[in-house]
């Protein structure tokens, strides 16, 4: 499909909101290591970026010295706003590829494997929230979705 950056963005938030935080899932799918990279750089990288913004203006004011002036930070702020606007766009960048990986299609051994993992979530009696899961290409989100819904249902 068509996305806008906007949308690639959104999707890889719902693609990281819909995987399942279970350990197991890494010994088969590679993507389980992406997501708990993105949704560690997204929870902490905005503070870290903040951090690092103010932490360049102190130290390089020199008032911790005790002999700081504003020009001298005012003279590194530009170097600053680069490592604060470096650091906080890595959380962007991994939504950005997260949301392109979402909307991939899922390759065909895969796929076999989602419809069979679909029916047997539809045989323990989860029908109703199925029924949007059912789709002729599945992408890598509705894997996702899948996978949520089964332990979801398990706990």
């Amino acid at each position: 499909m068509n996305l806008s950056v906007v949308q690639v963005i959104k999707l890889g938030q719902q693609y990281i909101n819909f995987w399942p935080e279970k350990a197991e899932l890494a010994r088969y799918f590679a993507d389980y290591q992406a997501v708990q990279s993105a949704r560690f750089v997204c929870r902490y990288f905005p503070a870290l970026a903040l951090f690092i913004f103010i932490m360049q203006l102190y130290f390089s004011s020199g008032f911790f010295l005790g002999s700081g002036s504003i020009t001298n930070a005012l003279d590194a702020l530009p170097q600053a706003l680069v490592y604060g606007l470096f650091l906080i766009s890595i959380p962007v960048q991994a939504l950005v590829v997260l949301g392109v990986k979402a909307d991939k299609f899922l390759p065909p051994s895969l796929a076999s494997w989602y419809r069979s993992g679909l029916e047997k979530a539809k045989e323990q009696g989860s029908q109703n929230k199925l029924t949007d899961l059912a789709v002729a290409k599945p992408r890598y989100i509705d894997l996702a979705q899948l996978l949520q819904l089964t332990f979801a249902s398990r706990n």
